[in-house]
């Protein structure tokens, strides 16, 4: 019998989701609408993230356009994207918000860069923390007597080639970031 590596395999996938999800929130000067997705506004008693409220688009390089399907909330959006702090300007255009991100500093993105790299490293901690988990569960199946000594170290093989192209996938979703920050 060999070992499963079906709950490593979902770990690692979610650990690469978070770390797009993360390297999407990072503002690189271009209009993003992936900043706008942790904004949460009221909606008729409930907070509700804007994507359900309001359809968003991009304007230009430079803007993004938020149109409310209920011109009532063209308020709470304006305020709830400059209540955000991200660093962008909303301003209310006629039935929209208009959401514009202005140029990075040169500074800025030599802290944009070094945050890209600890998004990384938290993922790169994830990863060893899934090889972990799932070593020791080679061994102790292996104490078990569920795998012999052999299948207990091809699967210690293939774990680690699991972790490698992981962690592959994750320095080029990064070094992807920190080209467009460069940039």
């Amino acid at each position: 019998m060999s070992y499963d590596f079906k709950s490593t395999k979902e770990g690692l996938a979610k650990a690469h989701d978070w770390l797009q999800r993360e390297l999407a929130t990072v503002r690189t000067g271009r209009a993003a609408t992936a900043l706008l997705d942790q904004i949460h506004i009221e909606s008729y008693g409930v907070k509700s993230p804007l994507s359900h409220v309001a359809s968003i688009g991009i304007d230009d390089p430079k803007t993004v356009r938020v149109t409310p399907w209920d011109k009532a909330h063209l308020g709470a959006i304006e305020s709830a994207i400059s209540a955000a702090n991200l660093g962008v300007s909303a301003v209310a255009d006629g039935g929209s918000v208009r959401v514009s991100f202005p140029d990075v500093t040169a500074d800025r993105r030599i802290m944009l860069v070094k945050l890209v790299r600890e998004k990384l490293e938290e993922a790169k901690v994830t990863l060893r923390g899934e090889r972990e988990k799932a070593w020791s569960e080679i061994q102790k199946h292996e104490k078990e007597g569920a795998l012999s000594e052999d299948e207990k170290f091809r699967a210690k093989d293939e774990l680690q080639k699991l972790i490698d192209e992981a962690q592959k996938q994750f320095v080029l979703l990064a070094d992807k970031k920190q080209l467009e920050i460069e940039n």
